[in-house]
């Protein structure tokens, strides 16, 4: 029921939010209670994650936090910080501040998003910080569709259809590495602005309250379409080109299931040469394995190769003793992705069901042996090092 002005009362927004149920048809088994709840954490946590985009604009543009080890939907990447800001591809604009010591710091501009107020749409260039003129660490860069006149700086063309930017810094090293610092600034409208209308407050609003049934229908479909396609204890790659995918980064991806007895172990071989991998956990809800807490991560620099060059993890619920050990919190099913980054090869991982007591059978012989002391703290130098990092 709309107010005398038209505008919307509480009880249409709340009538819109509650079309998000629809999303329940998406999982194995809609009626299952256990499920359901799952479902109804995610659409909860999509209102937490949608809400900072919701009221940002490409005017007086600010990179905020979309997802965390809190909100860590759609397959957060552990190793990463993101942010987004809007942008107006039209407009120009200065970003700067301090590169920081992670493995790199990059932003993808892009013609639409995961954002409450966009679509999907694709990539439309890739900044990477390190292309830039540094100067004690210290950047500053014109986004813009044309050079501006007689400007001798670091310039980075914006496609005109561009409307966001995602952020993306990694670090293997947790809690070490200085986080960067970042500014965006628009520099063709004024700084002040007027108080947003409230019709376009209804609108940015209605947008939200539709936005879990969108955001949870995104992730759970990914999981579903994976069940479709059959790729249980299996892997296929993609690049996630248009879906919020870093541009030239190569994905693998598929489901784990453990029966009651196995564990599966993940066997690849590594890039000649690659700026940064990961192997991650994620529940049946596409949302990422508590990391804090638990080793349901690796990458590059957290990871022991064996002798032969190659990378070999365990995925198990109880903990086999090994270096490389996957543990997914409990959880016999979910899925699981492995990422390639500026990688002169994208190889393709295996995966092996086996015995549990059959494991060593199926590594290197020359793996060692982790201790349950050695194992505690190892996870809690894992839960300190994640805690210092800057995360929103």
């Amino acid at each position: 029921m709309n107010t005398s002005d038209g505008l919307p009362d509480w009880q249409d927004y709340l009538q819109i939010l509650g079309e998000a149920d629809a999303t329940l048809a998406a999982l194995a088994d809609p009626t299952d209670p256990a499920q359901r709840q799952e479902v109804f954490k995610l659409l909860f946590m999509s209102l937490s994650s949608g809400f900072y985009s919701t009221f940002t604009d490409a005017d007086h543009p600010d990179f905020v936090p979309s997802v965390s080890n809190i909100t860590n939907s759609v397959g957060t990447n552990p190793d990463f910080i993101y942010a987004s800001a809007k942008v107006d591809g039209r407009g120009k604009y200065r970003l700067s501040g301090e590169r920081g010591e992670g493995l790199f710091l990059l932003f993808d501009f892009a013609s639409g998003g995961l954002g409450v107020t966009e679509e999907l749409g694709p990539s439309t260039g890739t900044l990477d910080i390190d292309k830039l003129t540094l100067r004690d660490g210290k950047f500053d860069v014109i986004l813009s569709a044309e050079r501006p006149a007689d400007y001798e700086g670091d310039w980075f063309r914006l496609d005109p259809s561009t409307v966001n930017s995602v952020m993306r810094q990694a670090s293997y090293d947790w809690g070490a590495d200085c986080e960067a610092r970042i500014a965006i600034e628009r520099l063709d409208t004024p700084v002040r602005g007027e108080p947003m209308e409230p019709k376009e407050m209804a609108r940015r609003m209605k947008l939200l309250a539709a936005y879990p049934k969108r955001y949870a229908g995104f992730a759970l479909n990914y999981c579903k379409g994976q069940r479709d396609r059959g790729l249980v204890n299996a892997l296929e790659h993609d690049d996630w080109a248009g879906r919020g995918g870093l541009d030239g980064q190569h994905y693998y991806q598929g489901i784990f299931r453990l029966e009651p007895g196995q564990a599966i172990v993940l066997e690849t071989e590594l890039p000649e040469t690659v700026r940064y991998w990961n192997v991650q956990l994620n529940d049946r809800y596409w949302n990422s394995i508590d990391w804090f807490n638990h080793q349901s991560s690796l990458n590059g620099g957290q990871a022991q190769l064996d002798p032969d060059g190659k990378f070999r993890a365990v995925i198990a619920l109880e903990d086999p003793g090994v270096p490389n050990w996957l543990d997914p919190a409990g959880r016999e099913e979910g899925s699981l992705m492995l990422r390639w980054t500026e990688a002169s090869s994208g190889p393709a991982p295996t995966l092996s069901v086996v015995p549990v007591e059959r494991i060593h059978d199926h590594l290197h012989a020359q793996t060692p042996r982790v201790s349950p002391e050695a194992r505690e703290e190892q996870l809690r130098a894992r839960r300190r090092g994640a805690q210092l990092r800057r995360r929103w």
